[in-house]
């Protein structure tokens, strides 16, 4: 496959979106249909957050259920996509020399298949998880990333999924209806801008950007793969937003898709 896919990042939110139907899981499902049909996917998942780099081995992930206080609906999904140890080997190969561990005990955990099941329901693309190293700066992290970006040359379509604003502790739990908070919106703002303008640097070193950030990324895991997906655009690449809005106030939906 010669034509070069494009890398997203998906705002997955409320794990509730996996068995849901509303405006962000319709446009995951019509990103789908109009994506070129990727060979294999990589996903950077908020939710593989561990003190070393992995990349999953194994040809039948399990669909972990990481998360608790759900209805039992939920936690009877299953994501039965195959997986591709012949992709992992290749991530392993791209990431040299930093060393990657094979991984046959993770799989693939909600960050990953809350997305999936809308985006590709029949769940016949093959999957492979990439972990975040928690112990490792932001950086680090786009640094890793770039030498991803040959993929999607090779048909493989770079998933990253997180919240680019992610603050649990004022989001509005059941609830009446939250406007986004201001800071929220600031912040989603500011992010556009300098993606827009191809301007990474204050997005890598986002501790920098005063209050907004620290609300919006009280901590990194649900930033970090959107860096994953930034740093694969290849020059003359536009940014696109094709799903947007604010979720309990301080949960922001946005998609951002490189290419």
């Amino acid at each position: 496959m010669t034509d070069l896919l494009p890398a997203i990042f998906f705002g997955h939110g409320n794990p509730m979106n996996a068995i849901g139907q509303n405006a962000y899981t319709k446009e995951w499902h019509k990103i789908g249909k109009q994506l070129l049909r990727p060979k294999a996917i990589l996903s950077v998942s908020a939710h593989w957050y561990v003190p070393e780099t992995g990349v999953t081995v194994s040809t039948n992930p399990r669909t972990i259920h990481d998360f608790g206080g759900f209805p039992e609906a939920l936690y009877q999904v299953q994501y039965p996509a195959p997986g591709d140890p012949a992709l992992a080997r290749r991530v392993q190969q791209l990431l040299a020399p930093q060393e990657v561990r094979l991984d046959e005990s993770w799989g693939l955990d909600h960050g990953t298949w809350s997305v999936l099941k809308h985006v590709y329901p029949a769940a016949d693309i093959p999957v492979v998880q990439l972990s975040i190293d928690e112990t490792k700066p932001a950086s680090f992290h786009f640094g890793l990333a770039r030498k991803l970006a040959p993929l999607r040359e090779e048909g493989v379509l770079i998933v990253g999924s997180g919240n680019i604003v992610h603050n649990l502790h004022t989001y509005a739990w059941g609830r009446h209806p939250q406007e986004p908070y201001d800071w929220a919106l600031r912040f989603e703002a500011a992010a556009r801008e300098r993606m827009k303008a191809g301007e990474f640097k204050e997005l890598i070193n986002y501790d920098k950007l005063g209050r907004d950030a620290t609300l919006s990324i009280p901590t990194p895991e649900h930033y970090l793969p959107l860096l994953y997906v930034l740093a694969t655009m290849q020059q003359r690449e536009k940014v696109h937003f094709p799903v947007e809005g604010v979720d309990g106030g301080s949960i922001s939906m946005l998609a951002v898709q490189v290419g």
